[in-house]
């Protein structure tokens, strides 16, 4: 198991910063990837960003890019998610994912790609 914890979401207003935390715990070293997904009210789960559990790999989502930073500490087992120039588009709730198996780009970015997850941390983006 790898039970994931997430936090720092809250409400900023359009044009600020967020920072999200996942912390990691268990069988931390099966990690291959992680990966930061969201969902708003009526959508699907859409994926926004991963990076390996080395750091050496990271991935975007378009809607993303250039706004929102991925990185990790190892030693502290957590995944950061930085989030600049917030939209009210990103208003969802954003959930951290652990894939235990190597993963390409293509699995890496999807729902089905990852094995664990947290429960959510909700961030709000006012206009």
């Amino acid at each position: 198991q790898v039970p994931l914890v997430e936090s720092g979401g809250g409400l900023v207003q359009a044009g600020g910063s967020l920072r999200l935390s996942c912390a990691a715990s268990g069988r931390t070293f099966s990690i291959y990837t992680m990966g930061w997904f969201r969902q708003a009210p009526g959508k699907e789960r859409e994926f926004v960003s991963a990076i390996s559990w080395s750091g050496d790999s990271t991935y975007y989502a378009d809607s993303v890019k250039g706004r929102f930073t991925i990185s990790i500490d190892n030693a502290k087992n957590t995944v950061y998610l930085q989030m600049n120039s917030l939209k009210p588009e990103d208003t969802a709730v954003y959930c951290c994912a652990a894939s235990i198996r190597p993963r390409t780009r293509a699995a890496a970015v999807v729902v089905s790609g990852y094995d664990y997850w947290g429960q959510g941390t909700q961030v709000t983006v006012s206009s």
